[in-house]
């Protein structure tokens, strides 16, 4: 029995929900997507898997209320993660730094080579980080995270590359310097928009569009939800509008749908994501063929009614899950990416606690599952774990660190846009903030870097000694009027390295300034101007 009581405990909770629900495993594998054995295995607890999405997706199928979903949950995370953490405390060779890994094929930050070695290094750190609370208060055990260093050719930054995510309905936007916002959970989807067949409401759409516009805040809107009147039989969402998961049965009321709102905004929403997670089977119901239509014929009513605007496929989340991953390799075999200019995908960290970078390994597997589809595009984050409101506060300074640091991985795995969740909510582990509230560290750091980024090209990143770098120095190297930049950071400790030569000043995230040959470099990263 893997992990012990608490996998016992969380099999006794699956068993009994197909024995409620009648369905055999062959049945209940077919529903949530998995194989006969795997669902098997998570229900006799001979396994416990390493994200809770397969338990979910299990849950479901059985028609498992919230309250059931949010117990599997605890019981999930009792049941996996104590097991990994103390499997790894027993050897303690994980916890010592890594030899430099030197990446010959290194243009690129998404090159597969050498991924197999990298892998128990990250298991390694996130086992640290469960233990030691990730505290930054002094020098903490070195980090094993590594990611492949890259050099390209001068890139500029997109503008609208520091977005959020505005889950709010009252036409606020953030009172901080962000770049973009990207709608969802507004009362936006397309069950609010068109309640009725040909029957639109667009009170909250032009209040949330004007409150952006006043802002100068580019407008990604996302769909999803269709409405009940277009799937009466569909599976209903998660959510309270009656709106379901599932696919329209005529695909013709949503091309329509799709090119009215096009059509209605044009020039005045930027992007257009086609569906908000669409691999999750709580949010997209339908074959991933039809979802590769769908795009199809969304991708086509767009540009009809707005060639200016950027079409972006459906968002894939939940990602480190193989499952899920198979779902985004699926879309692109089938074509699904042809259709679109940029692809959507939630590259987060397991939890908010954890590294930021951590998300690299993440990236790495999506840029191999869109290759061995045969998809090459442009990448946006769109958003975060499915459950993310149901894990644990971050503290401030951590949380500050952290929604800096998760712009920086977007750079470092060479997303073009990165959009942090939320901006809003107050119930989330890092909180940007609330809607009529001042906002937070976090935030006031996050448009300290926007600032820093604010016209500047990127050349290139690494890390440590294969980089030429201080061992668990992380950089990234920018360009503005011709004058190169730095930004600096550690993964959550203390390191004293001596300044680059040439060095101008030296600006942390509070907008204090720094002097002398030696920098004192952490978790929290810092400008080193040059020349």
């Amino acid at each position: 029995m893997a992990g012990g009581g608490e996998a016992a405990a969380l099999a006794f909770q699956l068993a009994e929900l197909k024995r409620r629900s009648a369905l055999s495993y062959e049945q209940l594998g077919r529903k949530a997507h998995l194989s006969r054995s795997t669902v098997h295995r998570y229900c006799t607890g001979s396994a416990v898997p390493p994200a809770f999405a397969p338990i979910e997706a299990i849950a479901n199928a059985c028609g498992a209320d919230r309250a059931e979903l949010t117990k599997l949950y605890r019981l999930w995370e009792r049941a996996g993660r104590p097991a990994v953490t103390n499997a790894l405390i027993q050897d303690e060779r994980l916890f010592r730094p890594r030899p430099p890994q030197v990446d010959e094929r290194a243009v690129h930050p998404f090159r597969r080579s050498r991924w197999a070695a990298v892998r128990p290094a990250i298991a390694a750190v996130l086992a640290v980080l469960l233990l030691v609370g990730g505290s930054t208060n002094g020098p903490v055990a070195v980090s094993p995270i590594q990611a492949p260093m890259w050099t390209h050719a001068p890139r500029a930054l997109e503008p609208e590359f520091v977005g959020v995510t505005a889950n709010s309905n009252t036409g606020q936007m953030p009172s901080f310097d962000v770049g973009s916002v990207r709608l969802w959970n507004s009362r936006t989807r397309w069950q609010n928009l068109e309640p009725a067949r040909g029957q639109y409401d667009w009170t909250t759409l032009d209040r949330l569009v004007d409150g952006a516009r006043s802002k100068g805040l580019p407008v990604v809107l996302t769909f999803g939800g269709t409405p009940a009147w277009a799937a009466p039989n569909g599976k209903k969402s998660p959510y309270t509008d009656e709106s379901r998961a599932s696919p329209p049965d005529d695909l013709a009321d949503w091309e329509r749908f799709v090119h009215t709102v096009a059509d209605k905004y044009r020039g005045r929403i930027g992007a257009y994501e086609l569906w908000d997670m669409a691999n999750h089977p709580n949010l997209f119901s339908g074959s991933m063929a039809e979802l590769a239509e769908m795009a199809r014929l969304a991708g086509r009513a767009i540009r009809a009614a707005d060639p200016a605007a950027t079409v972006v496929c459906p968002s894939m989340g939940e990602l480190w899950d193989p499952v899920m991953l198979g779902e985004l390799r699926e879309f692109a075999e089938l074509g699904g990416y042809d259709h679109c200019d940029a692809a959507a995908v939630k590259l987060s960290a397991r939890n908010d606690s954890d590294p930021p970078e951590t998300m690299l390994s993440l990236a790495r597997e999506i840029d191999a599952a869109l290759h061995a589809g045969g998809a090459g595009v442009v990448l946006w984050s769109t958003g975060s774990a499915y459950d993310v409101n149901l894990h644990q506060p971050v503290d401030a300074d951590r949380g500050a660190q952290h929604a800096v640091r998760f712009y920086l991985s977007g750079l470092y795995a060479g997303y073009r846009r990165m959009y942090f969740y939320n901006w809003g909510s107050a119930k989330l582990p890092i909180v940007l903030q609330p809607v009529g509230g001042p906002y937070t560290k976090a935030a006031g750091h996050v448009a300290r870097l926007r600032q820093w980024l604010a016209g500047s090209r990127i050349h290139s990143c690494g890390q440590g000694r294969a980089a030429g770098l201080p061992e668990d120095l992380w950089q990234c190297r920018f360009d503005r009027d011709g004058k190169t930049f730095l930004i600096w950071w550690t993964v959550d400790r203390s390191l004293r390295v001596p300044a680059p030569a040439g060095t101008t000043s030296v600006e942390d995230l509070d907008g204090g300034t720094r002097a002398g040959s030696d920098l004192t470099v952490t978790g929290s990263p810092i400008l080193v101007r040059i020349g």
